[in-house]
This record gives structure tokens, sequence and C-alpha cells, in this order.
């Protein structure tokens, strides 16, 4: 491709952190007017490179040449300045200021008399929003907006200064696929503006829809790309990916059921500023030693809440009863639910499983401090063993049990969760979307600890939003539409069709 094709070219790109090397002689052509998609495992330094390009880190070995003239940048406001910006996929907004401040914030428009011009920045957000098909008012608090709507705000961030190179990193993640049409008629509408976007996503169906090619990282290395994405297939992109064939790596292996570990009967929790309105209405069930129990349902199907009800996050407005190997128990808060033998990994892990600056080895022991305190003090190296231990069981990629949680990949955080979940021993173990936001390779590591648990005896209850990786890892399946179970399918019984059909009930 000709030079003035290339917006973007990153040459020799190396970056080190502590006993890692993130990045290794990395060269990176971003063709104008298209959609780059760059794929690769979790760990393959895909956030690394981006972070670089838009100027979150500065320091890093190789140069940068934007329109063929070598650039630095010192932080992201310098690159933004360049015409390069960034949309993290842990949105950059101020929930309680509006959308007017959050667009203006540090570049505020003032007056003659240095007085901040709130009609002329309304007026060029209202021009932003329509221009993005947001009919929103300027002046509505981010806290209010969905966060599909607030992923619209970054990228009218990033149109005020006039972006020539927009990165999205896992920008469908946490949004309906009503907002995912949204996103990819915006993404068009750029790219006619020859905008370039650099694409990151783990859903490689929707790869094919938005990509004009592929650029594979592997391991901190450029390692190829695929120019004509039409004549390439979803096993060609996966051998990009991670350098093998991956196909049928993941069969679920047949258990044996044990006894009853888990019974629901007629949960409920109501709406808190409606209690004729519920979250969840009148769900029962039971999940065996040894099975995998699948729950399916679309947004806001009430799922998440279901399980948190369950391990005793709403104690004083639920209803229903809950029997642990046939035995009611009163679960009056997550303390209690831990100690009946539930462990639940959150749909969020950055948020609420990980306190991301702490080391390794303090995540893991924070659920089962009892077990690495002696005499009243945490002992420090019966702490170390347990992280070890899990570390090597669950295969965590880490130099050390010291790394903050914060410099690990996507796949290798959840293992982390996982591991201080399973550190408390338990017999029931909720998995909330244990595999959103990871590569395919991960995901296959995650579904095989999945069937191990199953195997040693556990009761296993995953939420996914994934139908394919629902019917691939689940003995049985159950289906929420509108807070209520409208299916229930064995493995045998079922198929896309059919659930789908119960999700939309």
């Amino acid at each position: 491709m000709a030079e003035e094709h290339i917006i973007l070219r990153a040459e020799n790109i190396t970056k080190k952190f502590t006993g890692v090397t993130a990045l290794d002689g990395v060269n990176l052509d971003v063709h104008t007017g298209k959609v780059n998609v760059i794929v690769g495992e979790n760990g393959a330094g895909k956030s690394t490179l981006m972070k670089i390009l838009s100027g979150v880190y500065p320091d890093y070995e190789g140069a940068l040449l934007l329109r063929g003239e070598e650039v630095n940048f010192a932080n992201p406001k310098e690159a933004m300045k360049k015409g390069i910006a960034i949309i993290h996929q842990e949105l950059n907004l101020i929930p309680y200021l509006s959308i007017t401040a959050n667009i203006f914030l540090g570049r505020e428009i003032v007056n003659s008399f240095g007085i901040l011009d709130f009609k002329e920045m309304n007026r060029v957000t209202k021009n932003l929003l329509e221009r993005l098909e947001c009919d929103i008012s300027p002046r509505t608090l981010v806290s209010e907006l969905r966060v599909g709507q607030q992923q619209l705000v970054e990228i009218a961030k990033a149109l005020l200064e006039d972006a020539k190179v927009l990165i999205m990193d896992e920008p469908t993640s946490a949004i309906t696929d009503s907002e995912i049409e949204v996103l990819f008629r915006i993404i068009q509408s750029l790219k006619e503006q020859q905008v370039s976007i650099l694409y990151i996503s783990h859903k490689l169906d929707e790869l094919f829809i938005i990509a004009d090619r592929f650029i594979g990282l592997r391991d901190g290395k450029m390692v190829g790309t695929i120019e004509n994405v039409s004549e390439a297939s979803k096993d060609d992109l996966i051998r990009l990916m991670v350098g093998r064939d991956i196909k049928n790596m993941y069969v679920k292996e047949s258990t044996d059921f044990g006894d009853e570990v888990l019974r629901v009967d007629g949960i409920s929790l109501p709406k808190i500023y409606d209690k004729s309105e519920f979250l969840v209405k009148d769900v029962s069930f039971t999940i065996r030693q040894g099975e995998v129990l699948g729950i399916f349902g679309l947004m806001g199907a009430g799922r998440t809440e279901l399980l948190e009800t369950i391990f005793g996050l709403h104690p004083k407005v639920m209803t229903g009863t809950i029997y642990i190997a046939g035995k009611e128990v009163k679960i009056k808060s997550v303390m209690n639910a831990v100690e009946n033998g539930m462990g639940l990994v959150p749909e969020d892990r950055k948020e609420d499983g990980l306190v991301l600056p702490m080391e390794i080895f303090k995540n893991i022991s924070m659920a089962s401090v009892n077990q690495v305190v002696k005499n009243g003090f945490l002992n420090a190296q019966t702490e170390s063993e347990l992280a070890k231990k899990y570390i090597d069981d669950l295969r965590i990629k880490t130099p050390s049990y010291n790394e903050s949680a914060k410099n690990l990949s996507g796949g290798n955080q959840q293992k982390v969760v996982l591991s201080k979940w399973l550190a408390t021993a338990p017999k029931i173990l909720f998995l909330d979307e244990p595999t959103r936001g990871i590569d395919v390779n991960a995901k296959n590591e995650i579904y095989h600890v999945i069937n191990n648990l199953a195997k040693n005896g556990l009761g296993v209850l995953v939420v996914s939003s994934e139908l394919p990786e629902i019917m691939a890892i689940s003995d049985r399946i159950i289906v929420m539409s509108e807070s209520r179970i409208t299916g229930e399918f064995t493995q045998s019984e079922a198929n896309e069709d059919k659930i789908m059909k119960a999700a939309i009930a």
C-alpha cells in the first residue's frame, strides 16, 4: 500500500515492565479510513500497544510516525492534539457532570470577558451528538446515561479535537445489540470521513462485520495480517491469534451427579422504587453436586440480580427460601453465604472482584483470611504458599505472586478471582459472565477449570450472554426473561432456536 494511505506507523516498538517484555519489536501500519482490527490472546500486548499510540505510556523503545513524521507523546492530551484518541474499555467520564462539561473538560470555551460560554459549548455538543445519532440534551448528567450512550459521549470528545485515529478497546463488551448496531453505523460514517479506527474485541463474529483488515499480535510480537477479510474464516482468525487450530479444544466431559447441593424456592427481588415491579420474580431451581447449571437471558433479564440475591446482597427486600444440602438456611449477608459454602465470581472483575493495585497473593487470600492468620497476625509464608498453589493449579501467567493484579491480562485476572473463591473451599460456585473480555484460548482454560470443579463435586452455576458458551459448558440450562424463568433444557434438548425463543418470551 502506498505510503500516503498509512496515517500512523509503529516501528520496532518494545515496551518492558518489571520482569516482563510486553511488546517486542512490533511493527504496525494503520491504514487511513479503515477499521484496523487488532487480534490476539489476553497478554499478547494489544492494550499496551494502544496505550503507547495514545500517549498513556510515553516511555518505550522504537518510533511512532504520524503522517510520516516521528512523534512522541508525553500524555494522552498531546496525542489528542495530534488527532489520536482512545476510548478505553473502562469509560473515563465524570458521572455527575453534564455531557457538555465532560466533552469540554480541560478545553472550555470562554468569551471575551474570560467567562465560560455555556451556550456555545452546549451548541457544539448538540451538533456532535446529532452527528452520532444521539438525541439527548447536552445538559444531561452522564450518570443518567446508559453505557452505550456514554460511549457516544467518549466518541464526541474525540471528534471535538477532530481525531483522525480513533482507538476502541472492547467497545461492545457491555452494550446491547441495538446499541451495537448504532455504534457500527457510526463507525461506518467515520470511515467515510477518512477517520482511521483501531479496534480491539474478543467477539469474533462481530469482527467480520466491522473489520477491513486484521492485525495479529502474539506474545508481544507482530505475527501477521489478513488484508482480505471477505476470504478469511473464523479458523483463520483464531490461528492468527493463537498460532494453532483450537477447534474442539474444549469438549465437556460427562460427570456423575451427586446429592442436591442447592435449592431455591420462589426467590423474588422487588425494584427499590416500585415494590410492584420485580428484578427477580418467583424463581426456583436446584443444583446437584457435579452439575453445571447455565443461566441464559438477554440484558435486563435479572440473571445477575438473581445471583446477588441468593448470595446475600439484598437480604432485607428479598423473599423466598434457600436450601443447602437439603437444609433451609437464612442468608442475611455475604458473610453468611460464604460460611454456608457459596462463592461468587462477579460480572465486573475489575470493579467487584479484585483490588487492582494489590498484589496477587493478597487478592487470593482476601476471602479466606482465617486460613492465613496465626496468633492474630497474617502469616506471610502461609499466604504466599496459598497463592503459589493456585498460580500453579490455574496456570496464572505472572512473573511473581507479588505482582499487582492490575498488571495481569484479563484472563489471568479472572483466574485470580476464581482462586480467591476456590480458596474458601466452596460447595457452590456462582460464575457471572466468567469469560467476558478474554480471548478464545483463555476461555477454553476457564471452561476446563469449570469442568474440573464439577468433576470434584462442586455445584456450579454459570451466567453467560454467549449462547455457544452456555450450550457448551452446561449440563442443564434455564432461561430468564423479564425477571422470570421462561424455559429449562437439558444439554441434549437445548438448541439456539429454543433458547432464544424462551429468552424473548
